[in-house]
């Protein structure tokens, strides 16, 4: 059984080795990592799943950004421990912390990723949000948590507060 809880502070090097494990390296210099740097991730809506013995097996990331004059969230990273693949932690992750951010009155999500992938789970192509260079443009997904919250939403990406 996996027990799911807030990041804390103590969490956060655990958190680092497995973002190093299950990432290639140089992960840092992504352009999402420009946007997160000095930021802590939000409060309440990172996340950590250990086992039944204290054991770190999957965490996920939120960060605030600003998309032109409005807030969102940025999705990431998620990793799952290699020996937990393949049994729904990673999507159990997703649809937890999501449900967290639209009860605590978060309107929308963005990350990069694979379309297939995130598609499952409600992201589509933002065609009108710019992250910082050189993401590929057909990455930069989003997701609105309330209804039509990035309807109209163009611009670049900078970071949050």
């Amino acid at each position: 059984m996996l027990e799911l809880r807030p990041e804390t502070e103590d969490d956060w090097w655990e958190v680092e080795a497995l973002l190093d494990l299950c990432f290639a390296p140089g992960r840092e210099a992504l352009s999402s990592y420009r946007l997160r740097d000095g930021l802590p991730p939000v409060p309440g809506l990172s996340s950590v799943a250990r086992d039944e013995t204290g054991i770190l097996a999957g965490a996920i990331r939120y960060w605030p950004v600003q998309v032109g004059s409005v807030t969102a969230l940025l999705l990431g990273p998620i990793a799952v421990h290699p020996t937990h693949q393949g049994e729904g932690l990673g999507a159990y992750l997703m649809r937890s912390s999501l449900a967290v951010a639209r009860t605590g009155g978060w309107d929308r999500v963005m990350l990069v990723g694979d379309a297939p992938y995130y598609g499952r789970f409600g992201f589509q192509r933002l065609a009108e949000v710019e992250m910082p260079p050189p993401t590929n443009p057909d990455r930069v997904l989003g997701l609105d948590l309330m209804p039509g919250a990035w309807r109209g939403i163009a611009g670049k990406v900078t970071r949050g507060a």
